[in-house]
């Protein structure tokens, strides 16, 4: 059978989902089964892979499943206990009077604070919470989503505490053997993925600083009484300021601590940095941009519900306490990745499941207290003891908590498994190459040289697909790497481009969108929000491609793999 058909064969499961969730308009709990079962299939006839090594591969897929779960579990129940505290109140109240100026709000709240809330809790979470803080100050519903949209970024790649690198490029690659390679050349599995993490963080923070930028420029061409892009740019020292604001901190964090911390420190830097100046009316203009009057407002930007900050009961509580949970959060992270004493500590704790059945390079392994969900768990007990003394925000926020892991935990169950057979595929009877390598193969021929210009573009195709950054790069990270090894150029850069177009991919992922217009009453109108944030984006993979094509041709970067 040739190359082409068998290549085509490969990437098959990739199209029929694409075909099932965009063209169907499928849920992904009805598309993904589909796509695993045709995986299986390939694997068992096309790949001759043997049904032991199958289902050892299924049985890897769960058990990372469970850890992203623990992961996910761990962000949400931080999230909703803080909401039940009154936390989540407190915070929000905290940004309506620091400036009249639309933009300045917009920039406030969706950038920076958004930006801190993918650090601590990603999965679509900050889209969600921007959304209805700003309906709730005087954002028609449709601009509220759409601003949330765009903060769907640059913060993205390390957003859940790193989840996208810890566990997306991690399990995405064929760790056993690519370690084999790297130690056979002087070096290791952490520095590699180091190399990754650290070309992340400079690539988004290269061309996310104009995201402020671009929200004020869209919020008066979309929402003014003028259409004006202009307007937008009126503030364009002070969206400059913000944005460098979170992406030095954010690239700093991401070279020299790792995959866990840009967005959360960065943000949480950039927050404090960027509402002082706010406050003290640093570089901001002098004339204020508001709305028109409500009633002057398309029905197109009006959401059906209403908007109500006080969410909870709980009696008011001072800043300082309500961001104590982020603030210890972040030093408990910072200290179990740099302390060895702790680290070790923590990830003594392990259930570990080595040749599953017995097929050799299948292993996976759970640390449930060193993975960020334990640690965000043992946060929201402290945060209930220091803001409640109840146990009540406890108990609905594990309810909701759980409502929204099960939902998760479904697609994940299948979606994970089905990666795990396409990187394990490569041991076959047939004497195939796997099915990343043997798609990747394909592509170089088609595209050749040009490919990094692409790179990108493919995550972005993934997280529209998957709505997720995690899982684009788990289909994809494989496939860009084995790419990048058959043109011989840097695949750190190469994966690195996968994560970073995955992450701008969010601004279009359905699911996102979905959930967004969901928290303002939107829904139904996901198209209004799709055809505006498709700007952002385009932006976003031109601009990566080209930083992608200079840095691999122009300065001729390269990584261990590279002899």
């Amino acid at each position: 059978m040739s190359e082409t058909i068998l290549a085509l064969v490969a990437f098959s499961p990739i199209v029929v989902a694409a075909i099932l969730l965009v063209g169907l308009n499928w849920p992904a709990k009805k598309a993904m089964p589909v796509a695993f079962g045709l995986t299986v299939v390939i694997a068992l006839t096309f790949w001759d892979m043997s049904a032991n090594r199958v289902l050892a591969s299924v049985f890897q897929g769960l058990g990372i499943t469970v850890s992203v779960l623990w992961i996910v579990f761990g962000a949400i129940f931080l999230l909703n206990t803080l909401k039940h505290t009154g936390a989540i109140t407190t915070i929000r109240n905290g940004f309506t009077n620091i400036s009249p100026d639309r933009r300045v709000q917009a920039i406030i709240i969706a950038w920076c604070f958004g930006s801190f809330i993918e650090g601590a809790s990603g999965f679509g979470t900050p889209a969600a919470i921007a959304a209805p803080l700003l309906v709730a100050i005087g954002f028609p519903a449709l601009a509220a989503v759409l601003m949330g949209m765009m903060i769907q970024s640059t913060p993205v790649s390390f957003g859940a505490v790193g989840t996208p690198i810890i566990v997306g490029v991690n399990k995405g690659l064929d760790t056993h053997n690519i370690t084999e390679t790297l130690i056979a050349n002087g070096s290791s599995w952490e520095a590699y993925l180091q190399q990754i993490t650290s070309s992340v963080a400079l690539i988004h923070a290269s061309v996310g600083t104009l995201i402020p930028v671009l929200m004020a420029m869209m919020l008066t061409r979309f929402f003014g009484k003028n259409k004006s892009w202009t307007e937008g740019l009126d503030i364009l020292p002070f969206a400059l300021f913000a944005g460098i604001s979170f992406t030095i901190p954010y690239a700093l964090t991401g070279v020299f601590l790792g995959a866990e911390f840009p967005s959360l420190i960065g943000g949480l830097v950039g927050l404090a940095i960027v509402v002082s100046a706010a406050k003290r009316g640093f570089l901001v203009p002098k004339s204020t941009w508001d709305f028109e009057a409500e009633d002057k407002w398309p029905a197109e930007w009006l959401g059906s519900l209403k908007i109500n900050l006080d969410e909870s009961k709980a009696k008011p509580m001072s800043m300082a306490l309500a961001w104590a949970p982020y603030v210890l959060l972040a030093v408990i992270l910072v200290a179990s990745r740099v302390s060895a004493d702790f680290k070790g500590m923590l990830v003594s704790v392990s259930l570990s499941f080595s040749n599953i059945l017995g097929e050799t390079g299948i292993s996976t392994a759970i640390q449930p207290l060193y993975l960020p969900g334990g640690i965000l768990v043992f946060v929201a007990l402290l945060a209930v003891v220091l803001q409640s003394r109840n146990v009540a925000p406890l108990a609905k926020a594990f309810g909701e908590s759980s409502k929204t892991l099960i939902g998760a935990g479904f697609v994940l169950v299948f979606t994970i498994p089905m990666v795990r057979i396409f990187i394990n595929s490569g041991v076959n009877s047939a004497d195939l190459a796997s099915m990343p390598v043997t798609t990747a193969n394909f592509a170089a021929g088609l595209v050749g040289d040009a490919f990094p210009a692409l790179s990108a573009t493919v995550g972005a195709l993934g997280a529209f697909i998957a709505g997720s950054n995690t899982v684009s790069n788990m289909m994809f990270s494989q496939f860009q790497f084995e790419v990048a090894q058959t043109l011989t150029i840097s695949s750190a850069v190469i994966v690195a481009l996968q994560a970073v177009g995955a992450a701008a991919g969010n601004m279009i992922a359905i699911h996102n969108v979905v959930a967004a217009s969901a928290t303002v009453g939107l829904l139904g109108r996901e198209g209004a929000t799709l055809r505006k944030t498709v700007i952002p984006t385009f932006y976003y993979l031109l601009m990566t491609g080209v930083i992608g094509l200079v840095v691999i041709y122009g300065f001729h970067f390269t990584d261990a793999l590279m002899k």
